[in-house]
């Protein structure tokens, strides 16, 4: 039981910790943000672009919301001489299947904003995303101490 606890205790930090890895450019859509001048978008593109970064943030904050929501219940258990983690549980999972919901609307309002990209704009896009995903794994693999397979 007690372990059960950690590792539902452990998932959450780790969660809290990605949210905001999305919005430093680590992800895909991340990486986008960083040459938005280059892609050159007409105004329709622009507007959703605008649209679906509202809606990113918008999930962001709701996620951290329910994250807090979790957190506290979990406290008020704690508190308790005989904890309810069944109930934490359960909101945890309710809280995931939210969050899990917000992340495919969010994904899903991007992935419309790239179908309505130019051949060119997707290029650029295709090329910045590879890019960013073949730094990134240099990195983890430095941390790691293995060597890429660019760098064999």
């Amino acid at each position: 039981m007690r372990n059960t606890v950690f590792a539902m205790l452990l998932a959450f930090v780790l969660g809290a910790f990605a949210v905001p890895a999305l919005a430093h450019g680590a992800t895909p859509l991340g990486m986008l943000q960083k040459i938005k001048p280059q892609l050159e978008l007409n105004t329709s593109q622009e507007q959703q672009w605008d649209a679906v970064v509202a809606q990113a943030k918008a999930a962001h904050a709701a996620a951290r919301a329910n994250f807090a929501q979790v957190h506290a219940a979990m406290q008020t258990e704690l508190a308790k001489p005989e904890p309810d983690f069944a109930a934490v549980a359960t909101l945890s999972d309710g809280v995931r299947q939210q969050n899990e919901a917000l992340r495919k609307q969010t994904r899903d309002a991007w992935l419309a904003l790239y179908a309505n990209f130019t051949p060119a704009q997707k290029a650029l896009a295709r090329d910045t995303i590879k890019a960013g995903l073949d730094s990134m794994a240099a990195r983890w693999a430095a941390h790691r101490g293995t060597p890429t397979s660019a760098a064999e």
